[in-house]
């Protein structure tokens, strides 16, 4: 299949077949292609969830609303943001920038930027206090700095969550993506009871919930009508 073709092949389908299962190696190779998405500062504060066993299936499908997508679905996989995590994969780069340090030097540049950028920067980007008070700091060292030259206008815990979601949804499109280059269809549900989702995976409360993802061989029943898009001058300008 080209790109165009899964483009086009890649639709939200909310029937599947009860009888044509999903190979395994398709969903591993979906989720490894969903790991190597782009992502804030290749920070992966996320975590893919595959739920394959049966009595988990049926709790979660009932935490989904009981709806067709995740009723029918011959597997299902959760995108969960992990925000909490950040301290360990700061952790993670300091190891890899230090062992790039053994082979080029710790006076590089780039190790000496790394180190900054993962050790200084990213800590005061995500660390919070509980009473939103470095979130206030954030705002307002931002803002004078913007008086003078652009600035990434680093906020609170807000934007950390729209930061780590975009994250998270970037890796769904490129899980869609791979089973649709594979001929399956899947389904992006937002209509879930995410507490409940949480306390079926055994999430800890900072962890949250981005989508659920129904896959299958899709019935022609389950696009609900043609696709529509508005026109693209409507939504596509050209500065």
């Amino acid at each position: 299949m080209t790109f165009d073709d899964i483009i086009q092949f890649r639709r939200s389908n909310r029937k599947f077949y009860p009888d044509q299962p999903v190979p395994k190696e398709v969903l591993h190779k979906a989720l490894r292609h969903a790991s190597l998405a782009p992502n804030s500062s290749n920070m992966q504060l996320w975590e893919f969830h595959w739920v394959q066993d049966e009595e988990k299936k049926k709790k979660l499908v009932h935490a989904c609303l009981n709806q067709s997508a995740a009723r029918t679905a011959q597997e299902l996989v959760v995108i969960v943001t992990r925000r909490d995590k950040w301290r360990q994969r700061i952790k993670w780069h300091k190891k890899l920038i230090l062992k790039d340090a053994e082979r080029i030097g710790r006076d590089a540049k780039s190790i000496k930027l790394r180190l900054i950028y993962y050790t200084k920067l990213m800590p005061f980007s995500y660390m919070n206090d509980g009473f939103g008070i470095l979130g206030l700091y954030r705002r307002f060292l931002s803002f004078c700095i913007g008086l003078v030259r652009p600035i990434y206008r680093a906020e609170g815990h807000a934007q950390q969550r729209i930061t780590v979601h975009k994250s998270a949804a970037l890796a769904a499109e490129n899980f869609m993506l791979s089973m649709a280059s594979e001929e399956f269809h899947t389904c992006p549900m937002e209509g879930f009871d995410g507490v409940r989702v949480k306390r079926i995976l055994g999430l800890p409360r900072r962890a949250e919930i981005n989508m659920v993802i129904g896959c299958g061989k899709g019935q022609k029943e389950g696009f609900w009508g043609p696709r529509r898009r508005l026109p693209n001058e409507e939504v596509i300008k050209v500065h």
